[in-house]
């Protein structure tokens, strides 16, 4: 229960400490489990692929971890613009933090405008395969790398944010210790299943792997994704 430098005291205001609370389950629990799912759950576990084709199950959870991150993110926003000082950028911590406020915005924008679906399992109103996704568009491509890279980024920089923040509010040994063996099985998590070869192309999770799919024609985007061959 002591705080990690005795050297210190250990004062944090009532939303301050409401702040770092919402944040870091925004941050440290919502957004990596809404990664893990968006990429290691595109083939839903019990699916049947390829015989079924497109599960909406890591697209559901991915969306509902992301999105509640989002709103304890206004509102630990909220708690910090109603202090004296309105969220300064003056400590290491408040700078992080900012950036990733900011990339929580472009991810967010870019989901918004990544444009329309197309393909077999969602055609267009006139019965056209046609879409962003299934095309691969230039639109869609900008979307996938924004998204993706910028994704990890944000993640990155929210854990250094946390970081900052239980050094800056003197935290107790026992949160650093729950925090970081909590990171450390996501970590492990990310590890096992990216060595069973469970990043699986989203193209081909959602249409199949024949070559008279455009998408499949072209290397999927992201770093270690795994492709089936027709």
């Amino acid at each position: 229960m002591a705080p990690i430098d005795a050297a210190r005291a250990q004062d944090v205001p009532a939303l301050l400490a409401w702040h770092a609370r919402l944040m870091t389950m925004g941050w440290g629990v919502l957004v990596p489990c809404g990664i893990v799912a968006a990429r290691f759950l595109k083939l839903w576990p019990g699916q049947n692929w390829p015989e079924r084709l497109d599960h909406p199950g890591w697209w559901h959870m991915h969306r509902v971890c992301q999105y509640l991150a989002g709103v304890l993110t206004l509102v630990g926003l909220g708690l910090i613009l109603s202090r004296p000082g309105r969220g300064s950028m003056d400590t290491l911590h408040s700078f992080i933090g900012w950036s990733v406020v900011a990339l929580a915005g472009l991810q967010f924008a870019s989901a918004w405008l990544r444009g329309s679906k197309g393909g077999p399992t969602a055609p267009a109103p006139n019965g056209s395969w046609r879409g962003d996704h299934y095309d691969m568009t230039p639109r869609r491509i900008v979307f996938e790398y924004v998204h993706k890279f910028g994704g990890y980024l944000a993640a990155l920089l929210a854990a250094a944010a946390i970081v900052s923040g239980l050094w800056q509010a003197n935290a107790p040994v026992w949160m650093w210790l729950f925090i970081g063996l909590w990171w450390v099985i996501c970590l492990a998590a990310f590890l096992h299943f990216q060595q069973r070869g469970l990043a699986f192309d989203t193209y081909q999770a959602h249409w199949g792997v024949e070559p008279v799919h455009p998408g499949n024609r072209r290397p999927p985007i992201g770093f270690g994704i795994r492709r089936r061959e027709p």
